[in-house]
């Protein structure tokens, strides 16, 4: 097997000129999907990345790289692709222990609210919040990717009863941890200072008609006759006097028998 050495390109800029460093032959070297594969580190000889060398639709390592940094998981870059797991793991485990050591440095970075940044980091703020609502604040999950901008997006997922959560956060690295922004409603309710104030919500005025507790109804055949009038106090009270002046009118007397025969009264002059 003799040596090559590279030379240059040729005139069209296509094919690559070597040399022979024994005799000084020159070959002309046509770059094509089995050379990419051999300067890849794959086996040429294999069948099967001969054939991906020569398949355009099979992703290349960059490829892979780039969608787990945009936040795919290895299962569905390899379910996409229709490649094996294998291939694709191989290539994107660097690139999640970047976005593992990302979110890292998420979490102690600080909030910005409207006044500034906040003292205590975003994992203190989170882990205070989640103590308040009596959860484990050891029970959650960070993750991280980064945008097309450049920017990563920090996600916070954890679970509360049966419910799953997740929260969403800008994360810029700068100075003293840098800072991360809220990017959706639970990411802001998580950093904000009165999270233990339950928020005021009007309360419409309850009805009279609710408020007034019926009185049951009695059927018909069972419906108790009116009440009788009660006297007023006045009236009562002189009933009250009547009474003794009847019982102090004298009865009317009787004649002696001997008056009605003689025809005169009792107690009047003859």
């Amino acid at each position: 097997m003799r040596e090559l050495n590279v030379v240059g390109l040729d005139i069209d800029g296509k094919s690559v000129i070597c040399e022979s460093a024994e005799s000084g032959e020159k070959f002309l070297l046509i770059p094509d999907g089995r050379l990419h594969a051999a300067l890849r580190g794959d086996r040429v000889g294999s069948s099967k990345f001969q054939r991906e060398a020569e398949d355009p639709d099979v992703l290349r390592p960059r490829d892979i790289q780039s969608r787990i940094r945009a936040g795919a998981s290895p299962e569905q870059v390899a379910e996409a692709a229709g490649v094996d797991l294998a291939r694709v793991e191989r290539f994107a485990h660097p690139v999640l222990l970047e976005r593992s050591r990302a979110a890292e440095l998420a979490t102690a970075a600080h909030p910005v609210l409207a006044d500034g940044p906040t003292v205590m980091t975003l994992l203190e703020t989170v882990s205070t919040v989640l103590i308040s609502r009596g959860l484990d604040p050891d029970d959650t999950n960070w993750d991280a990717w980064r945008n097309e901008d450049g920017r990563w997006t920090v996600q916070l997922s954890w679970k509360a009863g049966r419910s799953d959560n997740v929260a969403h956060f800008r994360f810029s690295p700068g100075s003293h941890g840098g800072t991360v922004t809220p990017f959706d409603d639970s990411a802001a309710e998580l950093v904000d200072p009165n999270f233990h104030r339950p928020p005021l919500r009007a309360v419409a005025p309850v009805p009279a008609a609710i408020t007034a507790e019926a009185e049951p109804e009695l059927p018909l055949e069972v419906a108790m006759p009116p009440a009788p009038a009660q006297p007023e106090p006045q009236e009562q009270e002189q009933e009250q006097t009547a009474k003794p002046a009847r019982a102090r009118r004298r009865k009317p007397e009787v004649p002696a028998w001997e008056d009605v025969l003689l025809g005169v009264r009792s107690g009047t002059q003859p």
